[in-house]
């Protein structure tokens, strides 16, 4: 089933459950799919990886609301990016814990050839590529930034 398909019947079982929560991070989710439907960019729906990309930016966003948020010293709305948050990530792969992400970034600086952090760019555009969904992008930079130092 496709995300579009399965973001619908979560909100449906939201409005049900009378979730308010669930309800506005999935409609989110909707606003985002339906944009991207409606630019012109993909004529026969969205790909997977389309998809995945619309979730990583939608977690994205919460993630640096709620860091606005909690330097702002506002509990009220962190607590609901937090909430939305959460609900978003139940879309996405489950994320790399740090030593799983050490384990790849050091295969993918082997195979890169990556001696110093000259070779930054290098490694970022391998691993971007590799371990889309699977890690947040300020997570991947600086874990290639501390082993390139090494």
């Amino acid at each position: 089933m496709s995300l579009k398909l399965t973001i619908e019947n979560g909100i449906k079982d939201a409005m049900r459950a009378k979730d308010a929560d669930r309800l506005r991070a999935l409609r989110a989710i909707k606003s985002m799919i339906l944009l991207e439907e409606t630019s012109g960019s993909s004529a026969d729906g969205l790909s997977a990886d389309a998809e995945m990309k619309i979730l990583m930016k939608a977690a994205k966003q919460r993630r640096d609301s709620l860091e606005v948020y909690v330097a702002q010293n506002r509990p009220d709305l962190a607590e609901k990016e937090q909430a939305e948050l959460a609900i978003i990530e139940e879309f996405l792969p489950k994320q790399l814990s740090d030593a799983e992400l050490t384990a790849k970034i050091t295969e993918i600086i082997a195979a890169v050839g990556a001696t110093s952090p000259a070779d930054m760019g290098k490694v970022m555009g391998a691993a971007s590529k590799q371990l889309a969904g699977l890690a947040d992008g300020k997570a991947i930079s600086a874990k290639v930034s501390e082993l390139l130092k090494k």
